[in-house]
């Protein structure tokens, strides 16, 4: 049996409903491979096609579909803009959206997660104020992490897959199931969305304490050996004070990583605006107001 990546592979250079040329496939996930396409227009675009294997299920379908509903219920310059929505001949639904050129914030920081504390707070100032936007229409994106914040050449930064986002209002019950803990990647997840109970926007809030952590203090807020360690870990532990794991860290960027990553969501930031109060004032070495 094929494989999803020989599968993506395959389709480079062909064409897809007539319109577009794959060109080059720049990526494979869990649900879906990307290519850079050429329109028959001259138009350059992204192309992300939905795996054979999860279009079978009409809840992932939905879910794909969903990204594209969830980026145009808000407009905001940080989220990365869908043109379109169709399907293959060959069944497979995909979205068109912007080419970006630039690289995702995890391949920015490398293996070692080291990048210069002033451009963290300003690439994370730039995406509480894309969540302020997603959250005030109701879009909670579920999946903040390194590999789903995209640095264009420029520095200014893109939100990645809103695939998961789960939208308060506008949503058939099926779409607002948690499916286990995999909508989310374990680390950056808040302890009542491991545990699959309701969540609402400080969860963001809570994945961009956690990713703040990571990149500062170079260790994930709990490491663990297994993947069911982990789950654990998240579901019981509180986080440790970011003073604790990077003595470095100035005083005010530990009290604001510290508010959001608050065990209980309402000791966390209330709102992505208030959490970006605190960040601009941590640029400004000075003390965050809240």
């Amino acid at each position: 049996m094929i494989d999803e990546q020989q599968a993506a592979e395959a389709r480079v250079g062909t064409m897809l409903k007539g319109k577009w040329r794959l060109e080059r496939l720049l990526g494979v996930g869990g649900m879906a491979a990307v290519y850079e396409a050429t329109h028959r227009i001259g138009r350059r675009d992204a192309i992300k096609i939905l795996h054979r294997s999860v279009a079978r299920s009409q809840e992932l379908r939905d879910r794909f579909e969903q990204e594209a509903h969830a980026v145009n219920r808000f407009s905001h310059p940080g989220a990365v803009e869908i043109r379109d929505i169709d399907v293959s001949d060959e069944g497979e639904p995909f979205l068109v959206m912007e080419l970006l050129s630039g690289q995702p914030l995890s391949v920015r920081v490398g293996a070692k997660a080291e990048i210069p504390l002033d451009e963290l707070l300003q690439y994370v100032d730039q995406l509480l104020d894309v969540l302020a936007a997603a959250h005030a229409e109701g879009i909670i994106h579920r999946d903040v992490k390194p590999d789903n914040l995209f640095i264009l050449d420029d520095g200014r930064l893109k939100v990645l897959d809103f695939g998961i986002a789960r939208m308060r209002e506008g949503a058939s019950k099926s779409n607002l199931t948690l499916i286990g803990t995999r909508l989310g990647t374990v680390p950056y997840m808040p302890p009542e969305q491991v545990r699959g109970l309701p969540i609402d926007a400080r969860a963001d809030l809570f994945a961009v304490g956690a990713m703040m952590f990571r990149l500062i203090a170079r260790r994930r807020v709990h490491e663990a050996r297994t993947e069911a360690e982990m789950v654990a870990k998240m579901t019981m532990d509180p986080a440790p004070p970011l003073a604790f794991a990077a003595e470095h860290a100035p005083a005010e960027v530990c009290l604001l990583v510290d508010r959001a990553l608050a065990f209980d969501p309402d000791r966390r930031y209330p709102d992505a605006a208030t959490m970006q109060q605190d960040v601009q004032a941590a640029r400004a070495g000075t003390e965050p107001p809240y």
